[in-house]
């Protein structure tokens, strides 16, 4: 048993801040998610995001682990693009002017990952265009059910373990699971109300780092992408976790009013 304690905290603790990764999905069409944001600290692709507002996304809060992120980094976001690779001509890149973490995210010097939520406020407001849109959140709280099929897009590993992450845009489709099948694997570490998780089937997922990004359900943002199994993006036992977006809706409108 404290094995199996050790190895979920290790997952947890891991599972952030590398590239990102879809793996099992396909290209997504160029410029199809317009609300995607690649999140960047000195030039470098660290998670995803989506744009909320003109000047606001939506992201992970362990995106800016202090390992990762120490406050002295050139911190960015990428909007209207499809190849993070290249230039082109329809990306907009903006400084972020500051960034706010859930309070409850990190307490005790230990991390709760039920609270795992952060926006990210842009010094410039981005200019909305074909290529660059805002996502409408959902309006209440409500009950994500199980086998429902979403999808998660993300720039990065397209294989368990790869060195390189993708430079184009990547989707997969990802079928719900059942919240108490959620609790019996992660146990303590998952939180029924403000947690879902995806069924474990070997093929489809994101992988490390691909946090921060929406899980998209009926084209509805309904959750971020929070963790993974640590060293096995693809293992069948542990179901991937996101955060629901509903639960934290008092707590977004407050920080952008």
């Amino acid at each position: 048993m404290a094995l199996c304690t050790f190895l979920l905290l290790l997952a947890i603790s891991l599972a952030g801040g590398m590239d990102s990764g879809i793996i099992g999905g396909k290209v997504a069409k160029a410029h199809s998610r317009p609300y995607m944001a690649s999140i960047q600290i000195n030039k470098h692709h660290t998670c995803g995001g989506m744009l909320i507002r003109d000047d606001y996304v939506l992201t992970a809060a362990h995106c800016l682990n202090r390992g990762v992120y120490s406050g002295r980094g050139h911190l960015e976001v990428v909007l209207g693009a499809h190849n993070i690779s290249k230039h082109e001509q329809n990306q907009q890149r903006i400084q972020v002017k500051k960034y706010i973490r859930h309070p409850m995210f990190q307490r005790n010097k230990e991390k709760d990952y039920s609270y795992d939520i952060m926006l990210l406020k842009l010094k410039n407001k981005a200019k909305i265009s074909k290529f660059v849109k805002v996502i409408s959140l959902p309006k209440k709280n409500g009950k994500i059910p199980a086998n429902v099929k979403c999808s998660v897009a993300g720039w990065g590993l397209t294989k368990p373990k790869a060195e390189l992450a993708s430079d184009v845009l990547e989707e997969v489709t990802l079928k719900l699971q059942f919240d108490f099948e959620c609790k019996t694997m992660w146990q303590q570490h998952f939180n029924t109300e403000r947690m879902i998780c995806s069924v474990s089937d070997g093929k489809h997922a994101f992988c490390q780092g691909d946090s921060g990004g929406p899980l998209i359900c009926n084209t509805k943002p309904q959750a971020i992408v929070s963790y993974t199994f640590e060293g096995n993006c693809i293992n069948k036992q542990y179901p991937q976790v996101f955060l629901k977006i509903s639960y934290f809706l008092p707590w977004i409108k407050k920080n952008m009013s």
